[in-house]
């Protein structure tokens, strides 16, 4: 696909970490962005700097992102790209031994908070297949390009999609159903020139990893083979723009991570 001002993408999380930097890709490459996130603060001030278009979108609602999906569609006609980056990552052990402030065991056992767990499929797993949903019926109505495409979907998974750790059943099990979704859903829409990918990322330098201890970060970044560093959410976005450019890429599931394979803990 080729990007330029003839193309209209929507970006969800696009307000911070690797939708930020792929929406300021986007834009470079002269591609009108809509920006869909939660955060109307960070959204709207991006928005502004790289004069795109923001929208409060919940990706858990069905009605919020199909009236983001018209507002989208209303300033910069129907969207050809949608780049999927809204997440959230959330931990507990499967099952665990309860522990009194001093850190003791107390004999009590308890659960995995199921509505934990639901809440981190809702958003990262089912969000993201609403938005490619809903996005896809909309580039159906596209008319097809010189190689015939229509579309491109690409989807962010994560490293924990097979290397989930201690703690990481709900988010390995949220990103590891987008993984899943890429061979499926290609075929489903194949016949109509839309093509699904999801990206792996490894430890990329996001928000969340912001808000770990100095010593946390300095542990990830050590784990990379090479290089051995965390990633740029720059990185990230330029490997976006190649799934877009590059037709025959389609079905993939790429791993992002520096020749990362993540320990149990």
């Amino acid at each position: 696909m080729r990007l330029d001002a003839s193309v209209a993408a929507v970006v969800t999380g696009g307000a911070s970490g690797l939708g930020a930097a792929t929406a300021r890709l986007l834009r470079e490459a002269g591609v009108r962005v809509a920006l869909f996130d939660t955060d109307a603060a960070r959204g709207e001030a991006l928005a502004a700097e790289i004069d795109a278009l923001f929208v409060r979108v919940d990706v858990t609602s069905q009605a919020s992102v199909e009236q983001g999906f018209a507002a989208a569609r209303a300033a910069h006609a129907q969207e050809r790209i949608l780049v999927n980056c809204a997440g959230i990552l959330a931990g507990a052990r499967t099952a665990s031994r309860r522990r009194d402030e001093a850190g003791a065991i107390d004999g009590a056992v308890r659960p995995f908070p199921i509505d934990l767990f639901e809440r981190v499929v809702s958003v990262n797993l089912v969000g993201t297949f609403r938005c490619l949903a809903l996005s896809a019926a909309g580039m159906l109505t596209n008319a097809p390009d010189a190689g015939g495409e229509r579309g491109v979907v690409v989807n962010t998974a994560s490293v924990a999609a097979e290397e989930g750790q201690i703690g990481q059943a709900a988010y390995a099990a949220s990103k590891g159903g987008i993984v899943a979704l890429s061979v499926p859903v290609a075929r489903d829409l194949a016949a109509e020139g839309v093509r699904i990918n999801a990206i792996l990322p490894g430890v990329f330098e996001t928000p969340l990893l912001a808000s770990a201890p100095q010593a946390a970060r300095a542990a990830l970044a050590a784990a990379v083979p090479f290089p051995q560093r965390t990633g740029r959410p720059e990185e990230f976005a330029s490997l976006v723009l190649e799934i877009c450019r590059n037709s025959y890429l389609n079905a993939a599931a790429i791993r992002l991570d520096g020749a990362l394979r993540m320990p149990p803990r």
